[in-house]
């Protein structure tokens, strides 16, 4: 008995590293599926095209899926301009009523006014992927920051006219969109730099011409539920 007993303490020990290790890992998904708000870790592939809003969201979902937190109706966070008969659509409009938080669990924002508002709490630190990982900001290799939006800092669409959304989210070649930069920080301490989601206009709808300041295509995903 004595002999089962130092064997039995022996597992105990053994096992003890990986009972913590299984514990944490069971925290961290218990996380992600609590997750409501997330940054694409990568675009879908074509740049500013990413099929519409319909393409947008699908991509949310599956980032989402894959990370566990597939039971929520996930939106992008991607208004549209008026245009061939159709009426424009708010970003604003599109996310649920909050409240958002982030892979590791932080309350971004309480509703939509408090996303909209001053005293949201997005942010390079908070701004995770759906990875739980800090988009790379100015300062870093590469600089990422500029986020797809086509929105005005309060979440509508912009008039008809001017491209601000890459032909509604359908080209990779012509056009441009509005882009907010994820760290709240750029070229000077005007308010545009520091806005999440109206900081300035892309040089183009392509890869390269997004990459040009600061981009790698990535756009805000919402949990609507």
């Amino acid at each position: 008995m004595g002999r089962h007993r130092m064997k039995a303490a022996s597992i105990a020990r053994l096992l003890g590293p990986a009972v913590l290790i299984a514990a944490g890992l069971g925290g961290a998904q218990a996380q992600q599926a609590d997750m409501s708000f997330f940054v694409t870790s990568v675009n879908p592939g074509k740049a500013g095209d990413l099929g519409g809003l319909a393409g947008a969201d699908a991509y949310c979902q599956s980032l989402a899926q894959a990370a566990g937190a597939g039971a929520k109706t996930w939106r992008a966070y991607l208004s549209t301009q008026a245009a061939n008969g159709q009426a424009a659509v708010n970003a604003r409009d599109r996310i649920g009523a909050g409240p958002w938080r982030n892979a590791k669990g932080e309350v971004i924002a309480k509703s939509v006014a408090d996303l909209h508002g001053d005293s949201n709490n997005l942010n390079k630190q908070t701004a995770l992927t759906e990875k739980g990982e800090i988009v790379k900001g100015r300062g870093d290799k590469p600089n990422e920051h500029d986020i797809l939006t086509g929105s005005q800092t309060d979440g509508t669409a912009f008039p008809a006219g001017d491209d601000r959304t890459c032909r509604n989210w359908t080209s990779s070649t012509d056009g441009s969109a509005m882009l907010g930069h994820v760290d709240r920080v750029g070229i000077d301490e005007s308010a545009p730099m520091k806005s999440w989601n109206t900081s300035h206009p892309s040089a183009g709808c392509n890869m390269d011409a997004l990459r040009k300041t600061g981009g790698a295509g990535l756009f805000y995903c919402f949990a609507a539920n």
